[in-house]
């Protein structure tokens, strides 16, 4: 039975990596180095979705490797574009092809991968342990009854079924053990992520699997029936990886690294993470995104009206997220009320009969951004495009966008187009050279907070679309 729902479970977990990742023809990419990443202003980096590495909880991009990589970019000056991936086949590709920049996860360092990529001096160290589910009763065992009612001898693991994620390092050490104990392990692996192991081991549906110890230590919080004690090996290196045809970029990597580990504030997001025991709350919660599929509390009705103007879901509730958080009842210091932050004028135009209504709110502020939409149609056909003269129009006013188009194709610009034109005159309006031009007629603006807006709307889009399949929940 239990032999039989997990081959279910293993199928489920097929479907649900179809819907995560992106299909399509393959392309060839050149492989760039530093100077190539600058110059283009932007990184590439690739991690896992998991409870650690990269997640959304209540709105919020978060993960250990997230924020580092995103700290590197910082470094950079560039700005950080990231994929998410728990295929680690696929992951090893995507740098060998060239499509990824550098690999951002918990990669163990061995020799048959330095054959492969290049690894980064380590982020940390680590050792590998054994998940196995404590037996029943175990609440009320001493340590000595638990002890021997579980695996801790790595000699009882000849003859056993060792469950691990595909391609991952773990089955290297396996391998390495069953030699070592001169007799056989049977080791399986399997398309699913290490976090998706242990909750099949804490469900009883599989006997063991392997983990890091940090991750594991973090699982255990919200997994408590499952055991960790028992080490498979030695601490060993965590690392990032790079293509062999970066070297310039590896070495920046490995000496921004260097400095970075000796910092407090390296230091206090390491422990963020993996010390932390609220990062067993985030996954516990409604709105830990990669199980639950939700990001606020209102998504039924940023669904519903999202498809009134032919837009994602997942985008207008960045645009929410922007706005207020999610909070319904924020006001802010100009007036403006509610989820999307409408001055009291705006929603009664829009038929808001009562603006602090959650519902109320989003409709008003629907048919808000419809209007824009209208208004922009004509002047910028592509949909895509005219998205983001929507977002900054929603943030500062009709009137500077317009300023803005009008600016752009006076200087030689393409006023259809936002990134490097339209956005350029947006952000230089408070300049008195700009803001005072005949062509001005909504004069001062400043341009910083709309410019900002639609790039930090549109970068959190991308972190919903990675984590938050788009269908309806079940």
């Amino acid at each position: 039975m239990r032999i039989t729902r997990f081959i279910f479970y293993l199928c489920c977990i097929a479907f649900l990596g179809s819907l995560f990742s992106c299909t399509g023809k393959s392309t060839k990419y050149a492989i760039p180095d530093l100077a190539e990443i600058k110059a283009r202003g932007y990184l590439t980096g690739i991690t896992d979705y998991n409870s650690t590495n990269y997640f959304i909880y209540k709105g919020t991009p978060m993960g250990f490797q997230y924020e580092l990589l995103k700290l590197f970019a910082d470094h950079l000056g560039v700005t950080l574009e990231l994929k998410a991936e728990t295929d680690l086949d696929k992951i090893f590709k995507l740098l060998t092809t060239g499509e990824v920049d550098v690999i951002a996860m918990n990669l163990t360092v061995t020799r048959s991968r330095r054959k492969t990529i290049n690894f980064t001096v380590p982020i940390y160290q680590t050792r590998q342990v054994l998940v196995q589910r404590k037996p029943k009763g175990w609440e009320t065992m001493n340590d000595y009854e638990l002890s021997k009612a579980l695996l801790r001898n790595q000699l009882d693991l000849k003859g056993k079924s060792v469950y691990i994620q595909e391609h991952s390092s773990h089955s290297e050490r396996l391998k390495n053990l069953s030699s070592e104990i001169g007799d056989s392990i049977d080791i399986v692996e399997v398309p699913m992520s290490v976090e998706e192991l242990i909750k099949v081991v804490a469900s009883g549906d599989i006997l063991y699997s392997v983990c890091d110890e940090n991750v594991a230590m973090v699982n255990r919080y919200y997994f408590p029936e499952i055991d960790i004690e028992t080490p498979l090996s030695f601490q060993q290196n965590i690392a990032w990886a790079v293509n062999f045809k970066s070297p310039q970029l590896l070495n920046e990597l490995n000496k921004w690294l260097d400095g970075f580990r000796k910092t407090l504030r390296y230091q206090l997001l390491y422990s963020k993470y993996f010390v932390n025991r609220k990062v067993s709350i985030h996954v516990a919660s409604e709105y830990y995104a990669i199980t639950t599929g939700k990001i606020s509390p209102y998504d039924e009705y940023i669904r519903k009206y999202s498809q009134q103007i032919g837009w994602d879901w997942r985008l207008l509730a960045s645009l929410i997220y922007q706005e207020s958080k999610f909070n319904p009842n924020v006001i802010s210091w100009a007036g403006a009320i509610g989820l999307m932050q409408l001055m009291p004028s705006t929603a009664q135009k829009f038929g808001a009969k009562a603006i602090l209504s959650p519902e109320d709110n989003i409709a008003a502020g629907v048919r808000f951004l419809a209007w824009l939409d209208n208004n922009l149609k004509d002047k910028v056909s592509d949909k895509n495009e005219r998205i983001k003269f929507i977002l900054a129009s929603y943030n500062v006013g009709l009137g500077h966008i317009l300023d803005a188009r009008r600016l752009a194709e006076k200087y030689g610009k393409d006023p259809a187009v936002w990134t490097d034109n339209v956005d350029f005159f947006l952000l230089n309006k408070s300049k008195p050279g700009y803001y005072t031009d005949q062509v001005v007629s909504h004069g001062y603006c400043r341009g910083e907070e709309p410019y900002f807006y639609v790039i930090e709307v549109m970068e959190r889009f991308k972190h919903y679309c990675n984590l938050v399949k788009d269908d309806e929940p079940k």
